[in-house]
């Protein structure tokens, strides 16, 4: 897709001025895109409960005029959100009853996770934390020797996951000195981060943030957030060529999402834009039924049908494992 003039002088700016100027209103959003918001089923309400939060680099990927893209519809408020939709909490997954102290969630053997902020680049209508109590329980810079005393006490932690919000917001001095202390720790082999910025912002990888990465003496993995193969374009795949080329493993995680991949061709291609970028297809997610989101569900039944389409097109290295999570149970649960 052409760059026109003035976006490529926002992509020209650090990634912290690009994300100073993402689209906050509805209004700006849809003037960007040549869409008159009377023509959507947008909510004020819905993005008053759940603020709109798009960058550029994100909306640059949509089509201009049509009201019905799948990238889109992944962060527009519209009137669904404020549906009661049966089944669906504020806390689907339960991580609330995982939270051992502000910022770690302790709910797998041998994992654990940090929630290093509340605050993401891009604000998905269908995430499962929306609901989440940051305020009190992030993890912030104070209690940041706490939680890793808490590591080093529990031997059995072999991988420490890096989430949030995404952890890519923090800056590269505090993510290193973050990175040092877990080095510190013999029993971590494995730091594992999971963001959504190469996809949404990738102008945050940055040389100096893959030397403060790969400067660890333990393994690195980055899970990256991709829906549909229109997320990835030139400067994404620059994101990731930055990454891969000094080794850190990428996989990559979606949520099947009603009206934005769940038919098998946007599946296929996904996997395969990923593949040949370097990217090994990981986990596809049903939807977890956080408040406000009901609107994105695919039933587990469709599901199954739609991943054994993609199974019999696919080699099956290309095809991602179809899971879901569910509060209590201490791993997620491979559906197919």
């Amino acid at each position: 897709m052409p760059v026109s003039p003035s976006d490529a002088q926002h992509f020209a700016k650090n990634w912290q001025q690009q994300l100073s100027e993402a689209f906050t209103t509805i209004e700006d959003l849809c003037e960007y895109l040549e869409l008159n918001p009377i023509d959507l089923p947008i909510s004020q309400t819905a993005s008053k409960r759940f603020a709109m939060r798009v960058p550029l680099s994100f909306a640059a990927s949509m089509e201009k005029g049509n009201p019905t893209d799948p990238l889109l519809r992944q962060v527009l408020p519209i009137n669904d959100e404020i549906v009661d939709y049966p089944g669906f909490s504020n806390d689907p997954v339960g991580d609330i009853q995982a939270v051992v102290q502000p910022g770690i969630l302790h709910k797998y053997h041998g994992r654990v996770l940090l929630i290093n902020t509340g605050s993401c680049a891009i604000n998905c209508r269908y995430c499962f934390r929306r609901n989440f109590p940051y305020n009190e329980l992030q993890l912030s810079k104070q209690q940041e020797s706490g939680a890793i005393d808490y590591i080093k006490s529990e031997p059995s932690i072999t991988e420490v996951i890096l989430s949030g919000g995404d952890p890519l917001l923090l800056s590269d001095a505090r993510l290193e000195q973050l990175i040092k202390q877990l080095d510190a720790i013999d029993h971590i082999k494995r730091i594992r981060i999971h963001s959504r910025l190469p996809i949404v912002l990738p102008a945050r990888v940055t040389d100096e943030l893959v030397k403060t990465l790969t400067n660890s003496s333990k393994q690195m993995i980055f899970v990256v957030h991709a829906n549909h193969s229109n997320e990835i374009n030139a400067r994404v795949v620059t994101a990731f060529n930055l990454l891969k080329n000094k080794g850190v493993t990428l996989f990559n995680q979606s949520v099947l999402l009603k009206g934005v991949n769940d038919n098998a061709t946007t599946l296929c291609g996904l996997s395969e834009q990923l593949f040949a970028n370097g990217i090994i297809p990981y986990y596809l997610h049903l939807l977890d039924k956080a408040t406000g989101t009901g609107h994105f569900e695919v039933s587990e039944y469709e599901a199954k049908l739609l991943i054994e389409q993609v199974q019999n097109t696919l080699p099956g290295y290309l095809a991602p494992k179809l899971v879901k999570e569910q509060a209590g149970y201490k791993a997620k649960q491979y559906v197919l």
